[in-house]
Order: structure tokens, then C-alpha cells, then sequence
């Protein structure tokens, strides 16, 4: 039994598909099903059922891939205690991003954590928080950058910023000549919001509560698409204010910002509580925190 094999039937059980789980482990796919084959045999017990189309952990299997996991854990716990040694701020920093997040905030972030941290190389990944938590918890990534709700067990979390929201609409809206809007203004309203797997629709829907619920259409894979659909007139939306910037600015669109108490979400940083690299961290929030937008709100350390 080797650490190559554990992490093989951990990303046969995420894929449930030789093929796909093969291309994540970059090797082919003989190599990953003679492997996986090889220890079957070794544990005497059938891991995977072997479906038409896709592939199911057995009931033991699960039980075994759950503990391959925290074996792999413990092995990249090894790895970052000795890096831990070396200087925390020389090593590859993998990073990931909610998507809308990310476009805003990584232009003023990258170059103010190269300041700070010219030595340490940045890989970015950018995705869905469901799929951002499976990758950090499965040591591929090393910290998040994502708003809450997010509370996984073994991982820590830092606040860094409080986000306002605000209303987009078409610029002939009939509500796009007020000078600022209730959330109780957008009942009756289409509220266009972003499809199934995106944490801002959950985030809008928790800040804005029943009031636009019933009117509610998820249409949209990104801001920017959403952006589009309200400027020809398909409804309006609630968008974090850093995807408004003046850059991004439309004839066709008109920002009102809300009343008073104002809808907002909560950027945080998260790690697993295992990681040894504190002061990348500690890198990675002086670089969020050197940026100076007005609309966001930081969060005391």
C-alpha cells in the first residue's frame, strides 16, 4: 500500500469516474484501475462498485477512502512541517477564489502581495466554495478567500471586510431615478440572481430576506452575464458593490445604493487548521487589508 494508491481511490470516490479521476491524478487510466485493482487485492476487499457509466464506493470502501484521506493529511502534514523549517514565505501559496470575488479583488491584491512576499509564487484557483472546500480540505489548496456562511470542521477562519450590496437595474426603470432603495422597494420586482452552486444568490437571499424571494429567476452563471441581462431590460439584481467599480460603468444600468441599514456580506480567509505557514497568512490579509476601497469595510484584526 503506498500514498500514490490512497490518493488514486480518494479521487476515484471524488469523480466516481476512472477517466476524469485518472486526468485529476495526471496519470492514464490503465495505470490508475491497476493500481486501484492492485489494492483490492492486497486488502482483500472490494473498494468500488463498477457501475454502467460510473464508479460507487462500496460501504467498506467508504470507510477505507475515509481513512485514506486523513492518512493523506497527516503525510502533507510532514511536508509542511519541514517546510515550516525553511522560510515560510519562499514556498508556493495556492490560493483559491469565489468567482465573485475574484475579478474584483485580485488586480489590487496580487501586486500588494508581491510587495510583501516577493519570494513566495502564487497559484489561484478559482471556483464554486463547494468545490474550493473539498479542495482545500484535501490539502490541493492551502487558503481560501470566500464569504461566509462557510464553516467546515478543521479549518480556521479570519475576518477581513464587510461587502455592501446595492440594487442594478435598467436605466429606465421606474425605480432607477431614486436616490436610494428599501429592500422592501424590490417586492413585486424579477430579481435576477446567479444560478445554483453560487454562494452570492444564498448571500442576497439571507441579506434581502422574503421580500424578493417570489420573484426571484436564476439566470445567470456570472456577475458579468447578469450585468448584461439587466442592462437589456430582463429584470434588475443585487450585486457586492467592488462589481460596480467606474470601470464597469453602462449607459444602459443604473446603481441605486440601499437605505440604511444596508444589505452586505462578510469576506473571509480560511485554512486548515494544520497548515504551518502562518505567516503566509498573515502575508495574504496585509495584502487584502493594504487595498483601499471605500466601499469595503474592514473587519479589526
Amino acid at each position: 500500500m503506498t500514498l500514490t494508491e490512497l490518493r488514486y481511490i480518494v479521487a476515484l470516490a471524488q469523480e466516481r469516474h476512472f477517466g476524469r479521476a485518472a486526468a485529476k491524478c495526471f496519470v492514464s487510466q490503465p495505470t490508475l484501475s491497476v493500481a486501484i485493482q492492485k489494492l483490492e487485492d492486497e486488502l482483500g476487499v472490494a473498494l468500488f462498485e463498477r457501475l454502467r457509466g460510473e464508479v460507487a464506493a462500496t460501504e467498506i470502501g467508504e470507510r477505507v477512502i475515509a481513512q485514506a484521506q486523513r492518512t493523506l493529511d497527516e503525510a502533507e502534514k510532514v511536508k509542511q512541517i519541514a517546510r515550516g523549517g525553511r522560510d515560510q514565505l519562499s514556498e508556493t501559496l495556492r490560493l483559491g477564489v469565489i468567482p465573485t470575488i475574484a475579478p474584483y479583488l485580485l488586480p489590487d491584491l496580487i501586486p500588494r502581495l508581491q510587495k510583501r512576499a516577493p519570494e513566495m509564487p502564487l497559484e489561484i484557483e478559482e471556483n464554486l466554495t463547494g468545490e474550493l472546500q473539498g479542495a482545500l480540505l484535501s490539502g490541493r489548496l492551502d487558503v481560501l478567500l470566500l464569504a461566509l456562511p462557510f464553516d467546515p470542521p478543521g479549518v480556521d477562519t479570519r475576518a477581513l471586510y464587510d461587502e455592501a450590496f446595492s440594487v442594478v437595474l435598467p436605466a429606465e426603470h421606474p425605480l432607477a431615478r431614486r436616490k436610494q432603495l428599501r429592500t422592501i422597494d424590490l417586492a413585486d420586482q424579477r430579481v435576477l440572481l446567479l444560478r445554483a452552486g453560487h454562494c452570492l444568490s444564498d448571500q442576497v437571499l439571507s441579506a434581502c430576506g422574503d421580500v424578493i424571494r417570489p420573484n426571484t429567476r436564476e439566470v445567470g452563471y456570472s456577475i458579468e452575464t447578469m450585468r448584461q441581462m439587466v442592462a437589456a431590460g430582463f429584470g434588475l439584481s443585487v450585486f457586492p458593490v467592488s462589481a460596480l467599480t467606474k470601470r464597469l460603468e453602462s449607459k444602459l444600468i443604473r446603481v441605486v445604493p440601499f437605505a440604511p441599514p444596508v444589505p452586505h456580506r462578510r469576506v473571509i480567509l480560511a485554512w486548515r487548521k494544520s497548515f504551518t505557514r502562518p505567516s503566509a497568512i498573515l502575508a495574504l490579509e496585509e495584502a487584502v487589508r493594504a487595498i483601499r476601497i471605500d466601499s469595503y469595510q474592514f473587519v479589526a484584526p
